[in-house]
This record gives C-alpha cells, structure tokens and sequence, in this order.
C-alpha cells in the first residue's frame, strides 16, 4: 500500500467519525425533548392513579434517560408508582436502585424515607411474626441518624416509639399466655427480656406488676416484696402501683 492510498484510507476514518459525531449531537436534542415528553406523560398517569400504567411508561423512561437530567426522576417516581399502589416489596427495590445507582440525587434523602415507610407498612399486627417491624426499626434508626434535621424526623421518631410498643405489648401478651398455662418461670422470662430491651414503652410498670405476680403464685412472697421494693420507682403508673402493694401485702 502506497502513501496515497493510506491517506485516503485515514481521511476516509476522519470523516466517518466527524459524521458519526454530527450525527449523534444534532440528535440529543430531538431525544431529549423525547425523553422529556414520556416522562410528563408518565406523570399523569402517576396522577390520575393509573399506576400499572406509570409504571411502565416510568421504567421505558428510567432506561432511556438513565444518563439525562431526568434518569433519577425517572427511578424516583417508578418507585412512587410501585408505593403508591402498595406493592412495598417492589417499591423498596425501585427506590433502592436509585440510592446505589444515584447517590448524587436530591431524591435520595425521600427514597430512604419512602423504604421505611413501606416497612413499616408492611409491618403486621402484634401476634404475628415481627421481621418486618425489625427492619423498619432499623431503617428508621438509620434515617433518624443519618438526617436529624430532616421534615420527616420527627415523625421518624414517632413511628420507632410506636414500632416500639407494638414489639413490647407482644411479649408483654406472650407473658400473660404463661400466667394462664401457670408457667410462671417462663412469663418472668417473657417480662424481663421486654424490660430489657423496651424500657421506654408503655408496658414497663405492668410488666413490673405481672413480675411481682408471678413470684407470689410461685410461692415466692419474699422474692416478691424484694422485687418491689428494688422497682416501685419505676411503676410509675398510680393504678399499676397499687396494684403491686396490694399483691404484696394481700395474703391470697
């Protein structure tokens, strides 16, 4: 191969690349504004609550705006339409997608929010099993930690109380189905273990009463004034505390 034909070669590659580039910038634009109209599209579906509908509109937008200004737009709100049409499992995946792929997105801080509220949603009644409410403890403690100045900490805070005594009364339940079996060992169990780890709720000077309650079936009436006396400052509730002084002092 001559010089002649090498630079015709090389200049045949120049303005092959001089057209591909021509071609794909005087194509953004029109893809874009594209990208743009689906996604006002797709937003009043969201609105109009046709949320199978948002979803895949959101998700056609997601995959072909992922490096535009409205990819994390896109993520944000496929997880809303996931939410808000109560499928929390696929909503938690969606919102998660965009905190790993987008942690540069102003959604970010409600994507967090919006995972421990599905959480929490799917948090059950307290006799069933409790894993849900375990995660949504967790998550709401992180988001608590993490923005503690955040709109929605406060009612972050409020929620874990609530999770909280939700957990207590359930061991707190499981202790009075011992009382009744006369299992009286094993309700201590059930007690001291709520007292242990839901020492702020609700159930703490009950738990303390059922305790002394216990010890007196059990025979043990000293055991029973002793554990009275060490916690009576912390049955701070007035029917709960007499309560406990009469079992003590009664002889039946």
């Amino acid at each position: 191969m001559n010089g002649k034909e090498k630079m015709k070669i090389q200049l045949s590659i120049i303005l092959i690349f001089i057209f591909l580039f021509t071609a794909c910038s005087s194509s953004r634009p029109q893809d874009d504004l594209d990208i743009q109209v689906q996604f006002d599209k797709a937003m009043k579906s969201l609105e109009k609550k046709r949320y199978l509908r948002a979803q895949e509109e959101f998700y056609t937008v997601a995959i072909k705006g992922l490096s535009t200004d409205l990819g994390d737009d896109a993520q944000f709100y496929l997880g809303e339409s996931y939410f808000l049409n109560k499928e929390y499992v696929l909503a938690i995946a969606e919102y998660d997608r965009l905190i790993r792929r987008m942690g540069f997105s102003e959604y970010v801080q409600k994507a967090r929010w919006r995972i421990c509220q599905c959480y929490v949603k799917q948090s059950p009644k307290f006799y069933y099993e409790q894993s849900s409410t375990e995660n949504a403890l967790s998550k709401l403690q992180e988001f608590v930690d993490d923005y503690p100045n955040s709109e929605f900490t406060e009612e972050a805070i409020e929620t874990i109380g609530e999770l909280r005594n939700k957990l207590a009364r359930k061991l707190y339940e499981t202790g009075r189905l011992y009382i009744k079996m006369e299992e009286y060992e094993s309700a201590i169990i059930a007690y001291k273990d709520l007292l242990s780890k839901y020492y702020d709720t609700d159930f703490v000077s009950d738990s303390h009463v059922q305790i002394i309650k216990c010890l007196k079936r059990s025979g043990e009436l000293d055991k029973a004034k002793e554990y009275y006396f060490d916690n009576k400052k912390q049955i701070i509730k007035a029917d709960q505390l007499a309560k406990a002084e009469k079992l003590i002092n009664s002889d039946r």
